[in-house]
């Protein structure tokens, strides 16, 4: 224990909005986010994957160490991100989930993590009974993650006002952090006047205490503004010295009083939106760490050893980018992200207005079924968590018959399950992302009017009442700044609609996939489950027929639907098909008796004809495909016409190389028509090249001579990708098989032949690898070596090789790394 009374705490808040479909519980393709599948796994490559293995440099710029930011500094992640992160980065989940353990070691029994409320919806915005959600949802999803119970918890933007400080309270949260522009004014404890604190006056180097008119207590930290900032503005994880001299030059070193220096950011500043922040970071802990005069904490140990000797009352309904009354997430005003300075932001009000129409529309309808049961509809939506964090079937029948017991039918389970998730979904249409920027139509606030769509969705479906169309009058209120699009209720149409799915497009999706996918008899597509009952493929040289029936069941709702389908596939891109319920064996063989004939005699429009018979206007096509499925499958369709197009362009490139050569002398840009066949072939050169088990050094080098002889450009973005993505399958391949030296030397080639043409892959990743396997193996190997034995010292070598492509240089009493 350390008797210094200096300390520095930096917290950082992980978070990003859900991207999920809210129909297949999956994120999405995303086409900015190149070469990333999404954005979500884009940040955690650039951001949180980085937190959890930080470089710490020596003065070569080699590395020196890797350290776990998230051991040592104070975090809370966004749930959702996190549920997303389970399920698609396991390992930087789990390193998370370490970090925490670790900090405990270190901060007197102290964890790093803190809670978040649930969705990252504004809390002083919501209804009494949605903050209460929100509050026990996030505590019961940390509990879950984390396995203890959350001290603190952060307010998503610091929106807050008395009453949710009272709800966080209630539900034993110690401490909350807010900016310093939400303090109204302070004094210390038994004092009788208070000091004004508007205008960021109060002194953020304290605790306060809150007294709430329950007689409830909870301390605040309002965090320091001005280096906050600096994070953002000012560069300061450039230099991760200046950075700790920055943050401990706040402290006041001649006041024997303790004292906590902290400030509070987005955590994607450290990688993401500066990129090699987290190791600006990691230095600035460094350095904090082996400072005589102060100590790194988090608010629990510094509130546990110095409880607060002021008291503080806050500004209500304030957020710490938003004047009184949290206009940015319901008015026109509190800021304009600066892109589009004239355009308005009238639509924030109306989308609330319609917002808070749905959520009101449907709370009763809830209210009254549930009641029905004999079951309180606002317990059971706050233990609804427990199915959220685990859709296992054998978890959701257990909750089901918890809290209504043995005896309810399928459907009044699917029922009850709807009705929790129009609950579900009336909390996520509020994210306060939809509000923060500033256009209706951009994605974060298309992305609640999903989550909205959805609940319309299975409100019709438990009354058979449509809501939409009232919904959507109220939508046309919210105006777009783009003409084109008009008003929120317009690009509904455009956007939200094309996204609806239902029983029959799942049924779509699963009939056109299984022309080019072989399914087993049950997979899983998304959140849902196929069973295919009845099977047939069929060919007809360039035709194909898939003809057959399924059982298709909902993980969520556990609805279930039987359907028939027949999809053609006439080549290209032209399908024809339908899906339809199953009504009987006997209509399923009678549509099957007449098709099946008719294609296998070739007689394709005869085929055409009995589909459209039997299955009526029901067509389907590769629009029915969801997203990520339409990119695989077409191209796979289109792999003939590329290889083809690809012949053509190497052509045009061979026949012109000398031309293009001449004009690069010149300085004379080549036209698109011979630039363009180049750029092409030089690119599927370099990826095939990438791809191949041995590196064909000979036409590495007739590439590297081409990049230094034609005026081309290769695609740095996605080769980089596709070399990182070789050499991490490599060091996993070498992780799981260290006396494999050969494996090292294919590591040592792919990365030389990277430089040769120009690429600088992403070797973090590899790095991990290697240094971790340098403590596990690389010290007895020498050991070995030192005794003359041959194949040690050829293991060394092919090492030492490998760290040195690998920019690293490790210290021989460095500690032993805590990486997953």
């Amino acid at each position: 224990m350390s008797n210094k009374n200096k300390y520095v705490c930096i917290h950082g808040h992980f978070y990003q909005p859900p991207r999920e479909n809210p129909w297949l519980n999956r994120v999405e393709v995303q086409d900015s986010a190149y070469p990333f599948h999404d954005w979500n796994e884009r940040i955690t490559a650039e951001c949180y994957s980085r937190n959890s293995a930080a470089r710490i440099l020596d003065e070569k710029r080699r590395i020196q160490d890797i350290i776990n930011n998230y051991a040592k500094i104070s975090f809370n992640f966004g749930p959702t991100l996190l549920q997303w992160m389970k399920l698609k980065a396991p390992d930087v989940y789990e390193a998370i989930l370490e970090a925490d353990r670790l900090s405990q070691e270190q901060f007197s029994g102290h964890g790093s993590a803190i809670a978040q409320a649930y969705n990252h919806l504004i809390v002083p915005l919501a209804n009494a009974r949605d903050q209460e959600t929100q509050v026990l949802w996030g505590i019961r999803d940390f509990e879950a993650r984390f396995k203890r119970y959350p001290e603190g918890m952060w307010l998503p933007e610091t929106a807050v006002n008395t009453e949710t400080l009272e709800v966080l309270a209630k539900h034993g949260i110690k401490y909350t952090i807010l900016s310093p522009y939400q303090a109204l004014k302070v004094r210390k404890i038994g004092a009788k006047d208070w000091q004004d604190a508007t205008g960021a006056k109060v002194d953020p180097r304290r605790p306060y205490l809150c007294n709430l008119p329950s007689g409830q207590t909870i301390a605040l930290f309002f965090y320091d503004g001005p280096v906050s900032q600096g994070i953002a503005f000012e560069g300061l994880l450039n230099n991760g010295a200046a950075f700790a001299g920055r943050l401990m030059d706040q402290l006041d070193h001649g006041d024997k009083k303790p004292q906590i220096m902290h400030i509070a950011t987005d955590g994607e500043s450290y990688g993401h939106h500066h990129r090699y922040g987290e190791m600006g970071l990691s230095y600035c802990l460094h350095q904090i760490d082996n400072d005589p005069n102060v100590s790194l904490t988090i608010y629990g140990e510094f509130l546990e050893k110095h409880p607060p000797e002021y008291e503080a009352k806050i500004i209500e309904n304030t957020a710490w980018s938003s004047t009184p009354h949290l206009e940015r997430w319901s008015e026109n005003g509190g800021g304009n992200t600066g892109g589009h300075p004239e355009w308005h932001q009238h639509w924030r009000k109306p989308l609330r207005e319609a917002f808070d129409w749905l959520r009101d529309t449907v709370n009763p309808i809830y209210e009254q079924e549930i009641q029905s049961l004999g079951v309180d509809p606002w317990y059971l939506r706050n233990e609804y968590i427990t199915v959220i964090l685990d859709r296992s079937r054998e978890n959701v029948e257990q909750f089901i018959t918890q809290h209504f017991g043995s005896d309810l039918t399928n459907q009044q389970k699917i029922k009850i399950l709807k009705l929790l998730e129009i609950q579900h979904h009336a909390m996520l249409m509020y994210t306060s992302c939809g509000w923060f920027f500033d256009e209706v139509t951009g994605i974060e606030t298309m992305q609640d009017i999903l989550y909205a769509a959805r609940v319309l969705q299975l409100i019709e479906d438990v009354t058979g009442t449509n809501y939409e169309r009232h919904f959507l009058e109220l939508l046309a209120k919210a105006e777009s700044n783009i003409p084109e699009h008009q008003n929120a209720a317009v690009a509904y149409e455009l956007f939200v609609r094309p996204s609806i799915v239902d029983m029959p497009r799942v049924g779509a999706h699963y009939a056109v996939s299984s022309l080019f996918t072989e399914y087993p008899e049950q997979t899983r597509i998304y959140s849902y489950d196929a069973k295919a009952e009845n099977f047939e493929l069929l060919e007809a040289g360039k035709y194909k027929l898939a003809i057959g029936k399924a059982v298709l069941n909902s993980e969520v709702t556990l609805e279930e639907a039987q359907i028939t389908f027949a999809t053609l596939h006439l080549g290209d891109h032209h399908l024809f098909g339908g899906v339809r319920d199953y009504f009987g064996e006997d209509a399923f063989q009678a549509m099957r008796n007449e098709v099946v004939p008719a294609f296998k005699k070739s007689r394709v429009h005869e085929a055409i004809v009995l589909l459209d018979k039997h299955f009526g206007t029901h067509n389907y096509s590769f629009w029915h495909l969801f997203k990520d499925d339409q990119k695989k499958i077409l191209s796979q369709v289109l792999e003939q016409t590329l290889t083809s197009v690809e012949g053509t362009f190497r052509r045009v490139y061979e026949d012109n190389y000398s031309l293009l050569q001449a004009m690069k002398e010149l300085s004379i840009d080549p036209p698109k028509p011979l630039k363009f066949p180049g750029e092409f072939t030089i690119n599927a050169n370099l990826r095939r090249l990438l791809q191949s088990d041995e590196i064909n050094m000979r036409e590495l080098n007739m590439l590297a001579d081409s990049l230094e002889h034609l005026s081309v450009e290769i695609d740095h973005v996605g080769l980089n990708y596709q070399a990182a993505e070789r050499i991490n399958q490599l060091m996993r391949n070498f992780k799981n098989d260290p006396e494999n030296d050969q494996l090292m030397h294919k590591v040592v080639q792919l990365i030389q032949a990277c430089k040769k043409v120009h690429l600088a892959p992403d070797l973090w990743e590899a790095q991990n690898i290697a240094f971790t396997t340098y403590h596990q193996n690389y010290r007895q190997k020498c050991q070995l070596r030192d005794a003359d034995d041959e194949e040690a010292r050829a293991w060394c070598s092919a090492f030492e090789t490998l760290f040195r492509e690998l920019n690293i240089h490790v210290v021989d009493d460095a500690p032993v790394p805590q990486l997953s």
